[in-house]
């Protein structure tokens, strides 16, 4: 039986893509919010660990079943690897403050990835910004300082985390829609669990066996210890996790695949949304005032650098 979804994409649609990255961002917010809910309860590593396993095992099974095993392997795996480090390291970046920061500030720092793809241009293409770019940017700035509140008593540096996280998605974006467009979502999602597993266990090794902190662990035990007492609830969540990172990402690498990213951008930003919802329901905790403006600034920020660039491309 061939499953056409799973396989890679050549012709653009921009209604599925609209369809995909929509319940993309339902299912990942909810995957970040049940991640910050456990996060008192088990380590960054323990976690990537237990669900890395289970997306392997669990791509196995749907590529058995469907189109193949010869779908997991790329055409050219080291773009695909290279992408899925990048996402690796966003996730650490994002998670490791999930203790300490509320969903939606970790959201929105992640969502300044259009700045840095903008920043990315001029640095590495060498592409020259003009006053919307530039408008864009300085709005998506302001936005990023009204969530950090640096002038507040309670800021700690680890508010800076979810933004570098962003940075590593904005590589993720470039990667999958230059270089991966041709490669099967089963193949990029494998991928990513690949490198979650091989740095689940460096990260065990480092913090279980090879570094300890006692001040490092009581201040971020999410990150610095390796591998804490593990119970079934625990191991429950993983593998929930894991299905909906799993459905999650493939949703969103096919999304990719199918449309512009200029398309999807501002549909993309659903997430914030989705986000405040899911930090309500599970943490009865809506954003500050000051937040919800910073949010709406890095939304509009990002909207605008979305809608330059389909302009773009059209007169191209």
């Amino acid at each position: 039986m061939k499953f056409d979804f799973l396989t890679s994409q050549v012709d653009d649609n921009p209604i599925a893509a609209l369809c995909m990255i929509v319940f993309g961002v339902i299912i990942l917010s909810l995957q970040d919010g049940l991640i910050k809910y456990m996060a008192t309860d088990t380590s960054f590593w323990q976690f990537q660990f237990i669900r890395s396993i289970s997306n392997i095992v669990l791509l196995l099974l749907i590529a058995k079943l469907t189109i193949g095993l010869h779908s997991l392997f790329p055409i050219n795996w080291k773009p695909v690897y290279f992408r899925a480090f990048m996402m690796t390291s966003c996730m650490f970046c994002f998670f490791s403050a999930s203790p300490s920061l509320s969903l939606p500030q970790m959201a929105a720092g992640l969502y300044t990835y259009p700045i840095f793809v903008s920043i990315l241009a001029v640095i590495v293409l060498k592409e020259t910004i003009k006053f919307w770019r530039i408008s864009a940017l300085i709005l998506g700035c302001l936005g990023a300082f009204l969530i950090l509140e640096p002038w507040s008593e309670h800021f700690i540096i680890l508010q800076l985390l979810p933004i570098m996280a962003g940075f590593f998605f904005a590589c993720n974006i470039v990667l999958i829609r230059k270089y991966c467009r041709k490669e099967t979502v089963i193949s990029l999602t494998l991928a990513v669990g690949v490198m979650f597993f091989i740095s689940a266990c460096l990260g065990i090794i480092i913090f279980e066996f090879l570094y300890h902190s006692e001040f490092l662990r009581v201040q971020a035990p999410f990150v610095f210890i390796g591998w804490p007492k593990l119970t079934l609830i625990i191991l429950f969540f993983s593998i929930s996790c894991s299905f909906l990172n799993v459905i999650g990402n493939i949703l969103l690498a096919k999304a990719y695949q199918t449309a512009e990213s200029s398309w999807l951008a501002p549909i993309d930003y659903s997430y914030l949304i989705f986000a405040a919802i899911w930090g309500k329901l599970l943490f009865d905790i809506w954003p500050t005032y000051l937040n919800i403006i910073g949010i709406s600034f890095i939304a509009v920020s990002g909207m605008l650098i979305a809608w330059r660039e389909r302009i773009k491309n059209f007169n191209n």
